[in-house]
């Protein structure tokens, strides 16, 4: 059974860094993608970053690409989500996902969900 638990968020200023992280455990296929998602208050869940569990290959949300690196620790199971200069409009619950197809990740979907970690930013 895949399980996803992220940790690492928190309440910071603008202009701060975090590094969010993911535990993997289950994830018995190399073909899986991991990805990180966010849902502000009264938004509707989205997108950031994938990253290929086979060969690394990353792929970012537009908005984010200059801030935000997707990566992955193999020994320790872990996905991590660097988060450089943070706005307050980054304020959103963080959620790391799985699925094989990374194109239901692209729009969104995903098998197996983590229950998310809160990542606040004051202005």
């Amino acid at each position: 059974q895949v399980q996803l638990v992220e940790s690492g968020g928190g309440l910071v200023q603008a202009g701060a860094s975090l590094r969010l992280s993911c535990a993997v455990s289950g994830v018995t296929s190399r073909s899986y993608v991991m990805a990180w998602f966010r849902q502000a208050p009264r938004k509707e869940r989205e997108f950031l970053a994938t990253i290929n569990y086979n060969d690394g290959s990353t792929h970012y949300r537009d908005s984010v690409k200059d801030r935000f690196t997707i990566s992955r620790d193999d020994l320790r199971n872990t996905i991590y989500l660097q988060m450089n200069n943070l706005k307050p409009e980054d304020t959103a619950v963080y959620y790391c996902a799985a699925d094989a197809s990374s194109g239901r990740i692209l729009l969104g979907f995903a098998n197996y969900w983590g229950q998310g970690t809160q990542v606040t930013v004051s202005s």
